[in-house]
């Protein structure tokens, strides 16, 4: 059984309305609409349109008067106008059923610009339609209202209700077009890679599984976008970006949904050198585009992006905000006994470089507040990444950090397929050991490897992570339109 719409006063009065105007052979839920022009247009080019006739659209918002004149706004995408209508106009039946509109209701108008005496641009009303009846009012008082889980759930009343919800979106638009013309200038391929895959490769995290019915196959939703690249890069492709969403079962957090945006890119003949320079020009020339500076403000920090940016090595990071001289231990017992000192709970069979990253993720990252590539990775956390010719224990990799947040990981990619395969085989170990974020092994792109991948340059930037700090947006789900929610409990 299909379960009836909740009734309440108000909505019995809007039904009311509904069953009347059909009774007058109103259809209460219009047809195309065309307009010729935007809300924001109007204002806009007010000294043009001064006198003209126009058709616009758009949510009543507010209502004001009910004698022979009222005023009305009605807001789109754009923004909110003022309209005014009077009963020797419209005639007396159209009048009042202009009257009984409520807020909500979507009505387009045809009529002409003008200004009211006391400035303000307006549309003189000469005729409507009703386009579409709102059955529900919009919230009360929703402008302060602090019941975040009820904004998400319901983004179209927050998006209704409050403009700079709209324009955070606005802008994520304009961020990740930005971006890709900045990748296209750079002669970037833009490819589609699969979003299901037999196996969940290119990064540490747990997958989420389905399964396909009609092949009788497992498959894994995507975790990162990477080795599918490097096999695009094997084929002969120079360079190749990617901006997808990928999918971790994982927590949720302020910086954490199951599923996100990621852009990674591939560039054949280069090296994490280039990537450092290529990460500061897409922040860069996004902020300006979208902020218009580069010295912005996030959650009441400064924050400087003016390349270049500092570089720190991770193991003088560590000494210089815990005092540990990293390159004294030798074991993985003595770097277990290190962190313990430090007040961490570390599992016993860690290694010293899984160990190494807890240590930074505790003390250094967090005052990574300025724009800081955190730099030269333990090999045991970066199994795609190529070692370091003066210390082969680390990687040529760097981790990009804003606000203490990591916004980008790139690599000198590893190209030597017996190095990898021997990688693989240790991360392989790591997972029968329980770790379940452990890579898979992928013989597959072993395979690629193994017909020659010329040296490599590759970065991963969270594309979600810098919208929030480009629009000073304290939390992921401010920049997802639809984040993951726990369904309601039916009562």
């Amino acid at each position: 059984m299909i379960p009836e719409i909740q009734r309440n006063e108000q909505i019995e009065n809007r039904l009311a309305k509904l069953e009347k105007l059909k009774s007058q052979g109103i259809n209460p839920y219009g047809q195309r609409f065309d307009r010729t022009h935007m809300l924001r247009e109007i204002v806009e080019k007010f000294e043009e349109l001064d006198g003209q006739i126009v058709t616009v659209a758009g949510r009543l918002v507010a209502k004001r008067g009910q004698g022979k004149v009222s005023f009305t706004n009605i807001a789109d995408q754009t923004g909110t106008l003022q309209l005014f209508a009077k009963i020797d106009v419209l005639g007396e039946s159209a009048y009042e059923n202009y009257l009984d509109l409520d807020l909500g209701d979507i009505i387009g108008v045809t009529g002409k610009v003008f200004k009211t005496q006391r400035g303000e641009i307006s549309v003189q009303v000469q005729s409507y339609q009703l386009l579409s009846k709102a059955l529900r009012p919009l919230p009360d008082k929703w402008h302060g209202l602090t019941d975040t889980d009820l904004r998400y759930r319901q983004r179209y009343l927050d998006l209704i209700s409050n403009p700079e919800v709209m324009e955070v979106f606005l802008k994520r638009t304009k961020i990740i077009r930005t971006i890709r013309r900045i990748m296209d200038e750079l002669n970037f391929i833009e490819v589609d890679t699969p979003i299901l895959s037999v196996i969940a490769g290119g990064g540490h995290a747990r997958p989420f599984e389905t399964h396909h019915n009609a092949l009788d196959l497992d498959l894994t939703m995507r975790i990162a976008l990477e080795l599918y690249h490097k096999r695009l890069i094997v084929g002969g492709f120079d360079r190749v970006y990617e901006i997808g969403h990928c999918f971790r079962n994982e927590g949720i957090s302020t910086r954490h949904n199951p599923e996100f945006t990621m852009m990674e890119l591939y560039q054949s003949y280069a090296d994490y050198e280039v990537m450092m320079e290529l990460a500061e020009k897409i922040i860069c020339e996004t902020a300006m585009e979208v902020c218009g500076t580069l010295q912005i403000e996030y959650q009441g920090t400064k924050i400087d992006l003016t390349p270049p940016w500092p570089r720190l090595s991770m193991v003088e990071a560590i000494k210089k905000y815990t005092g540990i001289d990293w390159f004294s231990i030798k074991t993985d017992e003595e770097a277990v006994a290190a962190a313990e000192k430090l007040g961490l709970k570390i599992d016993p069979k860690a290694t010293k470089g899984m160990v190494l990253d807890e240590i930074s993720s505790e003390f250094v990252e967090p005052k990574l507040i300025q724009p800081t590539f955190l730099m030269d990775h333990p090999i045991e956390i970066s199994p795609l990444a190529k070692r370091k010719d003066d210390n082969p224990e680390l990687a040529y990799r760097f981790e990009l950090f804003i606000y203490g947040r990591e916004m980008g990981n790139a690599f000198s990619e590893l190209n030597d397929p017996l190095d990898q395969r021997q990688r693989f085989m240790d991360q392989a170990r790591e997972k029968a050991k329980g770790n379940e974020e452990a890579m898979v092994w992928d013989e597959d792109f072993l395979t690629a490897l193994e017909y020659g991948m010329p040296p490599t340059g590759g970065m991963g930037i969270g594309i979600d992570r810098l919208i929030m700090l480009l629009t000073d947006s304290p939390s992921i789900r401010d920049v997802i339109l639809f984040p993951l929610m726990r369904p309601l409990e039916n009562k």
